[in-house]
């Protein structure tokens, strides 16, 4: 690969293909997206699989995929570690050559015993360099480790953070090659941010500590500096970091669970971010509001109610045709056809706001397209009891309207509680338990008419046999 040598902002996310992507990374994604787009720069992404006991092409193909339907496409085609050995070889060779880096034949053994003895000392166990004047040569047994500089500091400008002092002394000389010629993360890392371009670092504070180390290399390799920017952690709902105990955590678990991918996006730049008190974002609008200085410190709280109001909020910015769209996939996992109800349109948007998902509204729908299997029983002995004449009575009333409508039904209901004195519940809850097996649905006005004349009647008439014959 030709190194990219453009002036402008360049940014990576780079993620281990041993998982699918998970909600954090998505993040980190984002936060390095709005920030290249911004500035009219690019956006990269590295594939960094050089674990190859955990790393899977099928766990690659997910993370891609995923960038891409969620509109977080690279720039340009992504690179694979695991293809470009020969590259770190001649970076690490460079670093011998220039007496940057020397070869280690310490055996593990050794190894421990020395550690062993810096902590019976009090001291921080760390590499002592006892093998940088040996002038060892290269073996089947020795590893090649940098020359970290013994004194001064290093300190990493971040964005986030601000000022980050390390003590060199603090920093022992890391292995840039193993034993089996095989480069280390850190060297990887570091040359490929220098051939791809990588002007500015943006990933998470458990990335902090390998800055300084990563900072010597690129010296010793006279690289360009880096900017950098470390983000919070996502956390859960304890306050530790995001795992699968949290429940869902990759991107595909919440797209499946029917959350759009705009309000995903919308609540994961605002987990460590904010706009004064805008809460609502587009990838537009994000691209033209994020400043990464204004990232907090502390670790950002991935709150599931948070994302259910934003989603509930994008949901109702889609035209209609796009929110067709977005449920079909669910409406056919559940074999609903919207061609076959009378009025579609006005169904989709009377339930639309029904539940904070996609998932959630399609399993709302089902109802309107099949048989009542079962009913709300705690609704049942609130609102209907043992009495059914609620129901008889209006089953009869609405057998003889003509124009089965929103409004001439509504007046029929208002009609018939105020003649009998009964409040509002105790007349619409028994049809809308008869209905849809539950007490939630729009204005029963509208749930009638969405339900055709026959169908409804016969439902409510099936719930007055259920009443009947519930204790026999």
């Amino acid at each position: 690969m030709e190194r990219i040598t453009l002036k402008k902002v360049v940014t990576r996310f780079a993620p281990s293909p041993t998982g699918t992507l998970h909600i954090g990374g998505v993040r980190t994604a984002l936060f390095n997206y709005v920030y290249a787009k911004k500035y009219d720069g690019l956006f990269l992404v590295r594939i960094e699989d050089t674990d190859r006991e955990r790393s899977t092409k099928e766990f690659e193909k997910n993370i891609l995929d995923s960038l891409h339907s969620i509109g977080l496409s690279p720039d340009l085609a992504p690179i694979n570690q695991s293809e470009r050995n020969d590259i770190y070889i001649a970076a690490a060779q460079k670093l011998v050559d220039s007496e940057q880096a020397y070869y280690c034949d310490c055996s593990v053994e050794e190894l421990d015993q020395m550690r062993e003895e810096q902590q019976a000392k009090g001291l921080k166990p760390q590499y002592d360099g006892r093998s940088r004047d040996k002038n060892i040569s290269k073996s089947v047994n020795t590893v090649l480790r940098l020359k970290t500089p013994l004194d001064g500091q290093v300190v990493v400008k971040d964005h986030v953070r601000g000022d980050i002092v390390f003590n060199n002394s603090e920093l022992d000389d890391l292995i840039i090659l193993r034993s089996d010629g095989s480069p280390t993360y850190h060297l990887c890392n570091v040359v490929d941010d220098f051939e791809q371009g990588v002007t500015t670092v943006i990933r998470g504070e458990d990335h902090i500590s390998n800055t300084p180390r990563q900072i010597h290399i690129q010296n010793a390799l006279d690289y360009p500096k880096l900017e950098y920017a470390h983000l919070p952690l996502v956390l859960g709902a304890d306050k530790k970091r995001l795992s699968k105990r949290h429940a869902a955590t990759s991107l595909e678990e919440y797209k499946l669970a029917g959350y759009l991918d705009s309000s995903i996006l919308n609540t994961l730049a605002r987990l460590g971010w904010s706009k004064g008190e805008k809460e609502i974002f587009y990838l537009d609008d994000l691209i033209k509001d994020f400043e990464i200085n204004e990232v907090q410190k502390a670790g950002a709280i991935f709150d599931i109610s948070k994302l259910d109001f934003v989603n509930s909020q994008h949901m109702a910015n889609l035209t209609y045709e796009k929110f067709v769209i977005h449920l079909t996939p669910f409406l056919v996992s559940n074999n609903i056809d919207l061609n076959l109800h009378h009025d579609p349109k006005q169904l989709i948007n009377s339930m639309r706001t029904s539940a904070n998902t996609l998932a959630e509204i399609a399993l709302n729908l089902v109802c309107y397209f099949k048989d009542i299997t079962e009913y709300n029983q705690k609704a049942i002995e609130k609102f209907i009891g043992n009495s059914d004449q609620v129901l008889v009575d209006l089953k009869e009333k609405l057998s003889q309207i003509e124009d089965w409508s929103e409004d001439v039904l509504d007046e029929l209901l208002v009609k018939y509680r105020n003649k009998n004195e009964l409040p509002i519940p105790k007349v619409n809850q028994p049809i809308r338990i008869a209905l849809t097996g539950s007490t939630n649905s729009p204005s029963l006005g509208m749930t009638l008419y969405l339900f055709d004349k026959n169908e409804a009647i016969a439902r409510i008439d099936k719930l007055i046999n259920f009443i009947n014959h519930k204790d026999s």
